[in-house]
């Protein structure tokens, strides 16, 4: 009787222990949490893939309709974004620039018009176009002195990879650029298809046909044999490709002066001069033309001279930092993780944002448009333009993109940030970042590209 007595007390009195422990689980943990923990399809998907598993994968998907954090994984974690930061960049024009970017600043003082450089990227830039400053300058009386006493930022970014100095994808930052900053080379390739040759005359074997080779045969094949004899037509063939080289070129005031003089056609000259609280300013493209250059074939040396261009804004000397910091003072204290944000375009590895964060800065984006179309004109769609072309696409013809999004790449870190159009009609943002797989990155979208288009068709 009391050994029965006694197991019924033990038995409450775990049960009681149990209850409480369940409790205080879930009154510790919030909604986010318990709803990833849930089993839903989207939830088994992400849970069971073994690419995901093999990453760290962060994810979020929130519905802005209902304030709703649809799914969560490991989205208050930070990864490293990549392009990703080029959505910081992007709001940070947004924020701070007018509608149109300025050019340059300059003064003139008696018979000389003394100008700096504001970071403008659109200066002799082929893909954009513009002539005004190269009109304005050329059409001047005055004779021209090029200053860069205004620039106060180092030439590369905080955490890029030196020994990417040399490749298109990472010039450097400079106050005045030209021509993109980038030198191109048109390389002609030559494959010449022939018959070998040797020291006693053509690879041929037998030697005996040698002399049975006709090398002015006029027929189109390589080499041909008559059906009734054993000439042989020997034709050789010439195969021309062409294609471009782009590489940055380093920065020297002089080197911009001699580039500028040899432009215009007159002479621009260096001068250490600083310049007045009220400088004159000319203006170039539209800010969105620089914004959608940047963020769909996801340019860096737009993104970081935008920047510069915002410093130049603000009144302050060129430095991306100042900026940045202006920005994280006073547009980013919503975000629920500090951003470590260091440079303009995610070349960085120091860069380390979260998914909910990314999420947050997404949902700040859409608010300053009135239009969405106006927003989703600027970034890659998928299936159709941008870095994501050829990625969650449409499955059938005549369908319209159903993702809006910037990815972000670097070796074993791929990220996809943006806005997903469902099936039903919702507008979802979401943002997906792997960091640390080591597969190839096709591996990572395919899988990302069946989460996102299982949420097209199901929510």
């Amino acid at each position: 009787m009391e050994r029965k007595l006694l197991v019924s007390v033990l038995l409450i009195v775990s049960l009681a222990i149990g209850c409480q422990s369940t409790e205080q689980l879930t009154e510790g943990q919030s909604k986010t949490e318990i709803e990833q923990k849930s089993a839903t399809p989207l939830a088994t998907m992400i849970d069971t893939s073994e690419v995901f598993s093999a990453n760290l994968t962060g994810f979020a998907l929130y519905d802005p309709e209902t304030n709703e954090m649809i799914h969560s994984q490991n989205a208050d974690r930070y990864f490293t974004p990549a392009s990703n930061t080029k959505l910081f960049t992007f709001y940070t024009g947004l924020k701070l620039l007018p509608d149109s970017l300025k050019a340059l600043e300059y003064e003139v003082r008696g018979d000389s018009l003394i100008f700096w450089g504001t970071g403008d990227p659109s200066f002799l830039h082929p893909d954009f176009g513009n002539d005004k400053v190269y009109k304005f300058l050329k059409s001047r009386d005055e004779d021209l002195y090029f200053s860069d006493t205004n620039f106060d930022d180092e030439l590369l970014g905080p955490g890029w990879s030196w020994s990417d100095y040399q490749y298109y994808y990472q010039p450097e930052k400079v106050p005045f650029p030209i021509f993109g900053n980038i030198a191109r080379f048109t390389i002609q390739e030559i494959e010449l298809r022939k018959i070998a040759e040797t020291d006693s005359g053509l690879a041929v074997s037998p030697k005996y046909f040698q002399s049975y080779v006709d090398e002015t045969g006029d027929r189109e094949e390589f080499l041909h044999r008559g059906m009734a004899n054993n000439t042989f037509l020997y034709n050789q063939e010439a195969d021309t490709s062409t294609y471009t080289i782009h590489k940055p070129f380093h920065y020297r005031p002089e080197m911009v002066t001699d580039m500028l003089s040899d432009t215009l056609g007159k002479t621009v000259e260096y001068v250490d001069v600083e310049r007045s609280e009220s400088p004159e300013k000319i203006y170039s493209i539209k800010s969105d033309t620089a914004y959608k250059r940047m963020l769909q074939p996801s340019d860096n040396f737009i993104a970081e001279q935008l920047l510069l261009v915002t410093a130049s804004e603000l009144g302050k000397p060129l430095n991306s930092r100042s900026v940045i910091e202006k920005m994280k003072e006073e547009y980013l204290d919503m975000l629920p993780q500090e951003p470590q944000w260091v440079d303009g375009s995610g070349l960085s590895r120091y860069n380390m944002f979260t998914p909910e964060s990314m999420i947050r800065l997404l949902e700040a984006i859409d608010d300053e448009f009135e239009d969405e179309e106006e927003l989703f004109h600027l970034l890659p769609a998928g299936g159709e333009r941008g870095t994501i072309s050829s990625w969650y696409g449409p499955r059938d013809d005549g369908e319209e993109p159903y993702v809006f999004a910037k990815t972000g790449t670097l070796s074993n870190n791929h990220s996809l940030s943006g806005y997903l159009l469902t099936k039903s009609g919702k507008k979802l943002y979401f943002s997906f970042m792997n960091n640390h797989y080591v597969t190839s990155s096709s591996v990572v979208k395919e899988e990302m590209e069946k989460i996102l288009w299982y949420i097209r068709n199901n929510f």
